[in-house]
């Protein structure tokens, strides 16, 4: 089997809930051992979110697998020592505490380089950890709101959080690269640079396109639900069978060749009403009633052939189920098992994996699953082990 990238590089985390467990995973998804330390019995509280994949959370089994689980009550002095030993033979440390815990357990980033200067300290927090909210805690749903996602999503009559996790996902993407980038450098230079990410600026860089059309425009773009707020027409449309296809016209090119195929009129392309984008989003509820009664005529199918012929880009409304059940998915066989506490689960392959390479889908662990043999790897022995569990520290 060929080498994986990140093997011969060991991450300790204290993670919880979604950040900094996706950060992690796809660092295992690598070849990276990830030692995850948890609480002794609950474990990270994200195990109990749901039940719903064979008695697990959908969340823990997604964020998890490859991982090495270790029950650690890190505020007990024998749970300490034991951290302290496994931060000695670590690459990477990622946590995503409570603001202001690490510091407190003596973790911070500038305590632990002087320890460890070898150590690569990746700190995720939800507003950064100075300034005016380093103390306030922050979960997804809040950062969407103040960094504004809220206010763009939804229909006119109300906002609308995206449906997944979206700044903890880009927290978590950013302390993955910037984990890869500190590992880069360290290679190169020497030195374990120390990563901060917050969630609310990982937020508010993906707020950049709303952000700049707002200040330089003078107007917010507008809520309209599943279709575009600065493109028209972009959206959903019902077909005569109930159907819903989505079209996205991205340029006058495009805009022309819909007119001629799809709509049959061709003219339509150089009406003043809707000769330019800017023309045709300020007429949208006039051209949508144009398009939305020519998709009146058409099933799905007929609609999605002469979108297709007309080369203008469309997807189907599909539900999570279609999504489960993608032909894209099951064609380019994406789909892999993966062992779990409570039963074997279909894993999606990572995204980005290297050409001739089989990423790791290892089991996703049991609370504590591996916390003897990774301790005894680090020297403990049976007489020690039982000190630690007579003193609350396993």
């Amino acid at each position: 089997m060929t080498r994986l990238p990140l093997e011969g590089v060991t991450v300790v985390s204290l993670e919880q809930a979604v950040a900094a467990p996706f950060a992690t995973r796809q660092l295992a998804d690598l070849g990276a051992r990830v030692i995850k330390v948890e609480r002794p019995g609950a474990g990270d509280f994200a195990r109990g979110y749901d039940e719903s994949v064979h008695g697990q959370s959908s969340y823990f089994v997604w964020l998890n697998r490859s991982k090495e689980s270790v029950a650690l009550d890190i505020k007990s002095p024998g749970g300490r020592e034991v951290l302290e030993r496994l931060l000695g033979e670590a690459d990477v440390f990622v946590q995503n505490l409570a603001p202001g815990a690490a510091r407190r357990l003596g973790l911070g980033a500038a305590e632990l380089s002087r320890r460890h200067p070898s150590l690569i300290v990746c700190d995720i927090s939800g507003y950064g950890n100075t300034g005016p909210w380093a103390d306030r805690k922050a979960y997804d749903l809040l950062i969407q709101c103040e960094t504004g996602v809220v206010s763009l999503t939804g229909t006119p009559e109300a906002p609308a959080k995206v449906g997944i996790s979206i700044a903890d996902i880009a927290a978590g993407m950013y302390a993955y690269s910037g984990i890869l980038t500190a590992l880069y450098e360290r290679r190169e230079s020497g030195v374990a640079r120390p990563v901060e990410v917050s969630l609310f600026e990982a937020l508010s860089e993906w707020m950049g396109s709303p952000a700049y059309y707002t200040a330089y425009s003078g107007t917010q773009p507008a809520r309209v639900g599943a279709q575009h707020a600065t493109i028209a027409p972009y959206g959903p449309f019902d077909a005569a069978d109930g159907r819903t296809v989505l079209l996205a016209i991205q340029n006058e090119r495009e805009w022309a060749s819909f007119c001629a195929v799809f709509l049959d009129d061709a003219a339509l392309a150089t009406d003043d009403r809707f000769r330019k984008g800017s023309s045709r989003v300020a007429r949208r509820e006039e051209l949508n009633a144009v398009v939305a009664a020519r998709f009146a005529e058409l099933t799905a199918a007929d609609a999605v052939k002469l979108l297709d012929e007309a080369k203008v880009a469309n997807a189907r409304l599909n539900s999570v189920a279609d999504f489960w059940d993608h032909p894209v998915l099951a064609g380019r066989d994406r789909w892999r098992d993966v062992a779990t506490p409570g039963g074997t689960v279909k894993a999606l392959l990572p995204p980005a994996t290297p050409t001739g390479l089989t990423p790791r889908m290892d089991p996703v662990p049991a609370v504590g699953e591996h916390t003897e043999p990774v301790l005894r790897g680090l020297g403990y022995d049976t007489d020690a082990l039982a000190e630690l569990h007579a003193g609350g520290a396993l």
